[in-house]
């Protein structure tokens, strides 16, 4: 009976505080419905064609022009999207976040990025039907543009602000140039025309925006709902975090 008594009476656990700053929800939105737009524009567009578009006839040249002045990179970037990477990746930031009590974090990078590469891979390249190949959208640049921008997302507002803004930027940065780096050279080996990155890309940084925004939704209605009075008139207190 005292046990069950304390059950009742202990203190819910800390909610998780939010991956997205205030400032940068509008922001945020507003580069999800970007995303959103350009892949569903792209794929409506190229959906059971073949061969390049204007754009990617105007650009790809240039790409492969650009990344054949290193060979030996050019050979060995693509192998940085492919499943074994990645996953390490991924399971190397689901682990930080949880080192860190960082829930909502574990919870952004397990599920989105695994969604990324099913959603690419097994339904709109199915269903776009570019090419023999099934070309759209690319799996390497939604794979890498959803890690980096995980690490976006994670970086933007860490716990404690154990490290400083200017190395998180840094950091941002290279995630970023990997992707792109990485997605480049898919265009100039023949894997994939400029079209299909860009779509990839959208594809897996929308979906990394769309899993922050609605995770801080949830965590701030848990917040909501526990600062809100309770029946003998008295607020909800919620249980206080140590200070980092």
């Amino acid at each position: 009976m005292n046990r069950s008594r304390q059950r009742r009476g202990a203190r819910p656990g800390p909610v998780p505080p939010d991956l997205l700053p205030d400032r940068l929800r509008w922001p945020a939105a507003a580069l999800l419905a970007a995303c959103v737009a350009v892949a569903a524009l792209l794929a409506v567009h190229y959906a059971g064609r073949e061969g390049p578009g204007w754009i990617d006839a105007a650009v790809d040249p240039r790409i492969t022009a650009a990344m054949s002045r290193w060979p030996s990179l050019l050979a060995r970037l693509p192998d940085l999207g492919t499943p074994a990477p990645v996953e390490l990746v991924t399971a190397a930031l689901v682990l930080a976040c949880g080192a860190t009590r960082r829930w909502t974090g574990a919870i952004l990078t397990a599920v989105t990025e695994p969604t990324a590469i099913g959603l690419t891979e097994y339904v709109l390249k199915p269903l776009v039907g570019r090419g023999a190949a099934e070309s759209f959208p690319s799996g390497h640049a939604a794979s890498m543009f959803a890690l980096a921008a995980i690490c976006a997302v994670l970086l933007v507002n860490p716990p404690g602000r154990l490290v400083r803004g200017a190395v998180r930027a840094l950091l941002v940065l290279a995630a970023l140039v990997v992707a792109a780096a990485v997605s480049a050279a898919m265009v100039a080996t023949g894997a994939h025309y400029f079209t299909d990155v860009v779509a990839g890309a959208a594809i897996g940084t929308g979906l990394v925006l769309a899993g922050a925004l609605i995770l801080d939704l949830v965590t701030s209605r848990v917040r909501r709902a526990r600062a809100r009075p309770v029946a003998g008139g008295q607020p909800r207190q919620p249980a206080r975090t140590p200070d980092r």
